[in-house]
């Protein structure tokens, strides 16, 4: 792919980028007044019909909802996401405080995810057809089938209520963050091993493994200079898009382990009638998706050279 094709494509990603983005935030700002007045979560039982109106002024709600509609595309449009219905701050930033502590758990779990699931897969396609194949097969299958919120209930069960090894949730140390990581790298462990145990099996079937074998290399390096390297294409593109994934997925994490992320944030928001704040979360968990789809498929367009071959 010549460099001028590749901006193209860098170009087109973008913009469905900014499509998607600006539907869900669409979808958002209209869900949040359409499903319950807002009014409701700001005005106390006893405020009166004046202070209630003087509450719809403040926050423009009067002005009719495509109005509203306009004033909130412009204002996103200058990141200006309005302020919290709670405490007064801007909503921008208390989504923005948080965003450490949802990416400590995220790039915790995906360096889980990524040793788990690599050292699993090869082990199984190493030992094909044996119970150590069968069983990491069996335990692939479970973990993509049990929900975030169940096993991690069941790893507080385990390890903080019963024998008091761990602490139940909050943050502070790394004895906090090993549940939540263990929760939220389980599913993506799982798939990564799947595909690099199958993208093994292929690659040592392949003729330039028995090319390598033959000119009497090492077995290790066979399998993890050759036949690894050549597997890792398709990991490489399922680890960015559960890159954007586990963003999403806090929001169930973060939650089950009283987590002081953005996942927690958004649900207290939800909850709470604070729609500023919920918006403004929403809209980085899709941006933060949205950019791990494009970085993953520009970056596999560089990795594999068909792919350059049929954009050309």
């Amino acid at each position: 792919m010549t460099s001028n094709n590749l901006w193209q494509v860098l170009a087109s990603r973008l913009l469905q980028g900014l499509l998607v983005v600006f539907l869900v935030v669409t979808a958002v700002f209209f869900v949040s007044r359409v499903t319950r007045d807002p009014i409701a979560y700001l005005a106390d039982i006893q405020s009166s019909e004046a202070e209630i109106d003087a509450l719809r002024e403040r926050f423009g709600l009067n002005d009719p909802l495509y109005v509203q509609y306009g004033n909130f595309l412009w204002d996103t449009v200058q990141l200006d996401m309005g302020r919290s219905l709670h405490n007064g701050r801007p909503a921008l930033n208390e989504v923005t405080s948080r965003v450490v502590k949802t990416l400590q758990l995220g790039a915790g779990s995906l360096l889980f995810a990524l040793v788990l699931g690599l050292l699993t897969g090869v082990i199984a396609s190493l030992r094909r057809g044996r119970p150590t194949d069968w069983l990491a097969r069996l335990l692939a299958v479970i973990g993509q089938a049990v929900p975030d919120f169940w096993l991690g209930l069941m790893l507080v069960f385990l390890f903080a209520v019963e024998p008091g090894w761990l602490p139940t949730g909050g943050s502070g140390s790394l004895k906090h963050m090993l549940m939540p990581i263990i929760t939220m790298g389980t599913f993506t462990a799982t798939a990564l091993m799947r595909l690099t145990r199958s993208g093994m099996i292929d690659s040592l079937g392949s003729d330039f493994v028995r090319t390598a074998r033959a000119k009497g290399l090492p077995e290790r390096a066979v399998v993890y200079r050759h036949a690894l390297r050549h597997a890792l294409l398709p990991v490489v593109t399922i680890l960015g898009l559960q890159a954007g994934r586990l963003m999403a997925g806090a929001l169930v994490v973060e939650t089950v382990f009283a987590w002081p992320g953005i996942g927690r944030l958004t649900i207290d928001s939800i909850g709470g009638g604070d729609f500023p704040v919920t918006q403004a979360a929403i809209m980085l968990i899709a941006v933060s998706i949205v950019l791990a789809n494009i970085v993953v498929d520009m970056s596999y367009r560089l990795i594999d050279p068909r792919i350059r071959a049929g954009a050309a």
